[in-house]
């Protein structure tokens, strides 16, 4: 069946809103565990899934951080704006737009849009000792954001600290509650470094100190890469087939080092995440283009929604064989060793959905995802259709839903 034709009314269950976990366990790793290998199903702690690993295996965490994305501002009649921070528009790279100092541009879902018509908003707060006033205005519309200048009154502050002071951590919708000072910590990893989120990648909130040091006297191999995770993640579906659901696109950084790792354990990783899983899969179809042609930009290295099956489809009418996973890796590594790079920097829309071969991963670590979601999709593609039984099971159990709730853990 072609991916294209799936009906979203096909991956619905019934999730009870006292099943979503609205606040995480006191600690982290305490979670229960689902366990499904070779069709069986079983439970854990969390703090466990070592024993569940297998050793000298490569395990891949994304490592991006929740930026404080949600800024409310008042207008003088008392309306109530929300800019919520999607992506950077200008500078457009993450790294120099949160060095930025005095300006910038993102592109922005706006709240409220009908009491915002036209002109700047306002508002001063404090930022090491000292006042800043931050003024925005809303530029253009675009497809689905708008174009949002920044401008505040102190150079000498840059736009990671006007977030750190005056934004809010965008906790899911689905929690319905205000952010609380908690979640600063409680809705980041222990692991997470590189700015740019808007939602976290929430396999990896299980994860501690103690138990990532047992993943390495286990014997496991780690490596991390950045996908920094849009609000898209939270688009349902709203076409009855799949075809019709636009995939976000998303930023992502994978080390060389990383892309030798994996070449030196065979091809193969254990993902933490979706986020991982989205990335890892990804990695392959861009050594697939520069297999076909090895002097695409970065940029042109993107990964379209179906191109995975536009590429299955090509090889079968042509009768010959998929690239190898190594050697797709392979031309990523020499890549970057002729662009004397030490790290890949692209964008992918890839949507995983079953039907979808996986190359990299073989094991995958995540929690119990929406129902008629893309994740769900992306889930089912890797168990061969049974996830209907793991959420059976988990209903059943008491397991905890969503970005709060429990974990499973996936072994093909």
């Amino acid at each position: 069946m072609n991916p294209r034709h799936i009906h979203i009314s096909d991956y619905n269950y019934p999730l009870p809103d006292e099943r979503i976990a609205k606040f995480p366990l006191a600690q982290r790793d305490h979670s229960k565990l689902l366990v499904f290998e070779n069709g069986d199903i079983s439970e854990d702690i969390f703090y466990n899934i070592t024993g569940h690993l297998p050793k000298g295996a490569l395990m891949v965490f994304n490592n991006t951080k929740v930026i404080q994305a949600r800024m409310h501002f008042r207008k003088e009649t008392g309306a109530l704006i929300e800019v919520f921070l999607l992506e950077p528009a200008e500078p457009a790279d993450y790294e120099l737009m949160f060095q930025t100092n005095g300006k910038c541009a993102w592109h922005c879902l706006v709240g409220n849009l009908k009491k915002w018509k036209e002109g700047q908003l306002s508002r001063s707060f404090d930022v090491n000792g000292k006042t800043v006033t931050l003024t925005v205005e809303r530029l253009h519309e675009e497809r689905t954001s708008h174009w949002v200048e920044f401008r505040w009154d102190n150079p000498d502050v840059s736009f990671a600290e006007i977030l750190d002071a005056a934004g809010e951590l965008p906790i899911p919708p689905y929690l319905n509650r205000d952010t609380q000072e908690s979640d600063k910590t409680t809705y980041q990893t222990v692991y997470s470094k590189i700015k740019g989120s808007v939602a976290a990648p929430t396999a990896g909130l299980h994860f501690t100190d103690k138990v990532l040091a047992d993943i390495d006297a286990h014997g496991i191999d780690s490596e991390e890469l950045t996908l920094h995770v849009g609000a898209g993640t939270f688009k349902p579906v709203k076409s009855e087939e799949i075809e019709g659901h636009e995939m976000h696109t998303e930023y992502i950084c994978v080390n060389k080092k990383t892309i030798d790792k994996l070449i030196a354990h065979g091809g193969k990783a254990i993902a933490v995440g979706t986020t991982s899983v989205r990335t890892l899969e990804s990695l392959y179809y861009m050594g697939v283009k520069l297999h076909d042609n090895p002097n695409l930009t970065e940029e042109q290295l993107h990964v379209g929604q179906w191109e995975p099956y536009d590429y299955a489809e090509r090889l079968a009418a042509e009768g010959t064989a998929p690239l190898d996973t190594i050697d797709a890796l392979r031309e990523i590594s020499d890549y970057l060793d002729r662009n004397s790079r030490k790290a890949l920097h692209s964008s992918t829309q890839i949507i995983i959905a079953p039907g979808f071969e996986y190359h990299i991963v073989d094991i995958l670590v995540t929690n119990f995802h929406q129902p008629q979601s893309t994740l769900l999709l992306l889930v089912s593609a890797f168990v061969k259709g049974e996830w209907r039984r793991i959420y059976d099971y988990a209903l059943a159990h008491d397991f905890r839903f969503l970005s709060y709730g429990d974990s499973c853990l996936i072994k093909n």
